[in-house]
């Protein structure tokens, strides 16, 4: 099967705040968007993708938040994922988006959450997860959502954020015109 990077969605962009659909039959289609969006993630590079974010409203995540050094890629695709458990401690963690380059704030989430999700063989996961991984899947979660990384900022940053990628739209659009 051929893989494809497929372009990523910048903020503002009305389908980054829409709720994803459920996916209800993961087939060969699916699982073909699983791989381009892995392989789109690894290009950015970044360490997970939400089906939304390239512009498609399914609930699929795709994360690998294996970074030590020599460590191998731990790539994870998660169909429906949803969180059934989260823990009371909290970790602050400072949050980037593919959607919103070259952006960073800090974000406070549970440090521990349980995943329930299907994976691209159809097959049925549960797995506790906390650090970065716990971080990076609420993000992702909440892409599902229609929420992004800078909603849990003040209003004030968050504008300014938001002015800063409309520029840079217009820029980009600009340099391929």
């Amino acid at each position: 099967m051929i893989m494809s990077i497929r372009p990523i969605l910048i903020h503002p962009d009305p389908r980054l705040k829409t709720v994803a659909d459920p996916v209800s039959d993961i087939d060969e289609a699916m699982q073909k968007l699983a791989e381009d969006m892995l392989e789109t993630m690894y290009d950015a590079p970044g360490i997970g993708l939400a089906a939304p974010q390239i512009g498609i409203l399914h609930r699929l995540i795709v994360m690998d938040c294996a970074k030590d050094e020599g460590a191998p890629p731990r790539p994870l695709a998660m169909f429906n994922p949803q969180i059934v458990w989260e823990s009371d401690d909290r970790n602050i963690h400072e949050e980037g988006c593919l959607s919103i380059p070259e952006t960073w704030a800090e974000v406070t989430r549970p440090a521990e959450v349980v995943v329930q999700w299907t994976d691209p063989a159809g097959d049925p996961h549960e797995d506790r997860l906390s650090g970065l991984w716990a971080t990076c899947v609420q993000h992702e979660i909440d892409h599902l959502n229609g929420t992004l990384f800078i909603d849990y900022l003040k209003p004030l940053k968050r504008q300014l954020i938001t002015r800063r990628m409309k520029k840079l739209k217009r820029e980009r659009s600009r340099d391929t015109a």
